[in-house]
């Protein structure tokens, strides 16, 4: 039972919802809605504010629609320009300590739409000269939330801020490729052996490994970028459940103009309203795509661990640059520790996405209500994946080298090369002289040259770095050599 106060504590003022009366700061932006959740949210230990790009997402949806309810004739010059000006200063970073509620949230981000219209509002009262609270003057639903539900603000907001954290990754990734090209370049005449199944198979060159990661990170930058666009189609218009009802027919088609205006991206409107409020598959959508540059990323780090194992007692063919002392107890050991962050944060982006899964297929009916923890999920993934690739890319493969005389000796005694004398004396024939190469502890060649069955020319000429890495004895053996 709710027993009013007779008197307001200094400093305070006093706002009503329909639970009743709760004390706010006399200087708060936000109101009695954000207060509520703050009571009642508080696992991630973060806030809303301090989520990169959210607060200005929310300012351009809250800024977009006041724009254009002002166009059709639905809210006042004066309070548009308030709501705008109020807008324009959050978006340029100010008040994120007022977004006040914890991403992880009941109500399908209900607190988080409430947050900002409240503190969109007071900021606005403000600059109109009333005092914060006054919501005769301006209101954070009537006026704020003019033609809007949280069920088509938050999923607007949330695909807009998600859009322009991914094209930070996007950048690191395509500047990590970028690092494997040029070590690519630098180990072009690097001859070692390939391997299959951790066997040895046939020679390659440390180039071309390189070139492989290049190729691989630069695929999943093209699959990521491929799938922005499908967050850029927003149900702004459709409020409740798509229907839009309390709306003005034309502002979903004009809202969406205001926002690819103020946001400088593509937005669309839905095409079917009703089902882009409650269908989450694109946030499935990117989830997959960036948990495949993850898992990717991870096997390429797997390899970069493996092929510096040693240095005495392992691979040994590169060579990470040392980031930090490896152990407590063992002088000199040096870890690869920055393929070893990548890979666990790969582990975190597997993991979520399979939370934004359960959650998109958590939906009932008209309504996902669990949109904050797939948000919170997907862009976290997004954020650390970024830092990730940007501290593999600056701290490890920028300054990854080789020993090139290891590398020669350890292909020159390899049987793996006999792979290439198949062409010239079958395939028989070049198990037998990898098997008589292994047991005598001398080289395919000469082993080849010495049982007959090439002279030294054509041997070498198979069995060169030339030939070894780029097919050349199919080449030698079609003309007769």
């Amino acid at each position: 039972m709710h027993v009013k106060s007779s008197a307001v504590p200094p400093n305070t003022r006093i706002e009503t919802d329909l639970l009743g009366q709760v004390e706010i700061p006399s200087d708060a932006y936000y109101g009695v809605h954000t207060a509520r959740a703050v009571q009642n949210f508080g696992v991630s230990g973060q806030t809303i504010g301090a989520v990169p790009g959210l607060p200005e997402a929310l300012a351009t949806v809250k800024q977009a629609a006041a724009q254009t309810n002002a166009s059709l004739g639905l809210l006042s010059k004066g309070k548009a320009d308030a709501i705008s000006a109020a807008c324009e200063e959050i978006r340029n970073g100010q008040w994120k300590d007022q977004f006040r509620v914890d991403p992880i949230q009941g109500g399908a981000g209900t607190s988080t739409n409430m947050n900002v219209n409240e503190v969109v509002a007071n900021r606005a009262l403000e600059l109109m000269g009333y005092a914060l609270g006054d919501y005769a003057q301006l209101d954070p639903l009537a006026d704020v939330n003019l033609g809007q539900s949280t069920n088509d603000v938050y999923p607007t907001a949330i695909k807009i801020c998600t859009v322009g954290r991914a094209r930070l990754l996007l950048g690191a990734l395509r500047s990590l490729a970028g690092e494997f090209d040029r070590k690519s370049a630098e180990f072009s005449d690097v001859v070692k052996i390939g391997r299959t199944q951790l066997q040895d198979a046939v020679p390659m060159t440390l180039g071309q490994e390189f070139g492989t990661f290049a190729v691989m990170v630069r695929e999943d930058a093209d699959r990521i970028e491929e799938s922005l666009p499908l967050l850029l189609e927003s149900n702004l218009g459709g409020t409740a459940i798509g229907t839009g009802i309390n709306g003005h027919p034309e502002f979903p088609a004009a809202v969406c103009v205001a926002l690819q205006s103020l946001s400088g991206e593509a937005v669309r409107p839905a095409h079917d309203y009703i089902e882009a409020t409650q269908d989450c598959g694109v946030f499935v959508q990117v989830s997959g795509v960036v948990k495949r540059s993850a898992v990717k990323l991870s096997k390429i780090c797997n390899d970069l661990r493996l092929l510096s194992s040693g240095p005495d007692a392992g691979l040994a063919e590169i060579f990470l640059p040392p980031a930090q002392a490896g152990s407590s107890i063992m002088p000199g050991k040096v870890n690869p520790v920055i393929p070893e962050l990548v890979n666990q944060v790969a582990f975190l982006v597997i993991g979520r996405d399979l939370t934004i899964t359960m959650a998109a297929e958590g939906g009932q009916l008209q309504l996902n209500p669990f949109e904050p923890v797939i948000a919170h999920a997907l862009q976290e993934s997004i954020d650390q994946l970024r830092v990730a690739v940007e501290t593999l890319s600056q701290r490890c493969v920028a300054g990854i080298t080789t020993d090139r005389t290891r590398m020669e000796q350890i292909v020159a005694r390899s049987t793996a090369t006999a792979t290439a004398l198949s062409p010239a004396i079958g395939y028989a024939a070049a198990a037998r002289m990898a098997t008589l190469a292994r047991a005598t502890g001398r080289t395919v060649k000469d082993v080849v040259v010495a049982e007959g069955l090439l002279d030294r020319e054509t041997a070498e000429a198979l069995l060169s770095p030339l030939a070894l890495t780029r097919g050349l004895a199919a080449e030698l053996s079609a003309s007769g050599a």
